[in-house]
């Protein structure tokens, strides 16, 4: 798996979800669009995992309202978001750190992409509930990343159609079989009925599917609403 710490890395990433997710820019819209049933014109958002700063220009872009924080552990991708964000930076503060270093703000919606599947269960479980402390009453969450059955056959089946739209995208057979063998030996992979039950667990409701991209899936999930 690359290391976001390494400069060489960061200067493919741009280059690595089109090629890598399947519609990954049909994520990024159909993410902003969820948000945006809940989120006001003027709303905040919080963005978890943004270095690179591929989904925050796409809300940008989209939400020229919209104030945004984006945090990611790695300073060599935050400061390739502030690269991609260029102008827009004006409606981005952005963080180095976890989700813990985040100010305890009241968002109006988060978002999670392509990120909850580096954790082990325990980390996913904390960052989610942390995640849920920071949103405002019926707030959205949309979360997307790799979920597989838990069978050895299951996993390896899907793991090797997203190897094979790596290939089919113009990445070489020999790094695309790479990659999927590093992500069933080294991701803490879990089943999309186990993301919904964490997902639930943390304090989430109306879980719904939302994107299937082969080995990748997509949630949108509120935080409770306010009793009456």
């Amino acid at each position: 798996m690359p290391s976001f710490s390494d400069p060489h890395a960061v200067a493919r990433y741009a280059d690595g979800p089109l090629r890598q997710v399947p519609g990954f820019l049909g994520l990024q819209q159909m993410t902003h669009l969820l948000l945006a049933e809940h989120v006001p014109d003027d709303g905040q958002v919080l963005v978890l995992g943004a270095g690179g700063g591929l989904e925050l220009k796409a809300f940008a872009e989209a939400h020229p309202q919209w104030q945004m924080l984006g945090i990611d552990p790695a300073a060599p991708m935050l400061a390739l978001a502030e690269q991609t964000l260029g102008p827009l930076m004006a409606q981005v503060t952005l963080l180095e750190g976890y989700i813990d270093d985040a100010p305890r703000t009241v968002f109006d919606g988060a978002t999670c992409l392509l990120t909850l599947h580096f954790l082990t269960v325990e980390q996913r479980l904390h960052t989610l509930r942390e995640l849920r402390q920071r949103l405002r009453a019926g707030a959205p969450l949309v979360v997307a990343h790799h979920s597989v059955p838990q069978d050895a056959a299951g996993k390896h089946r899907w793991l090797q159609r997203y190897a094979a739209f790596g290939e089919a995208s113009g990445i070489p057979r020999a790094d695309a079989q790479r990659a999927a063998a590093a992500i069933a030996e080294r991701l803490p992979l879990l089943s999309p009925e186990q993301e919904v039950a964490l997902l639930q667990e943390a304090g989430f409701d109306n879980v719904e599917l939302f994107y299937a991209g082969f080995s990748f899936k997509g949630w949108v999930a509120h935080a409770p609403t306010a009793p009456a």
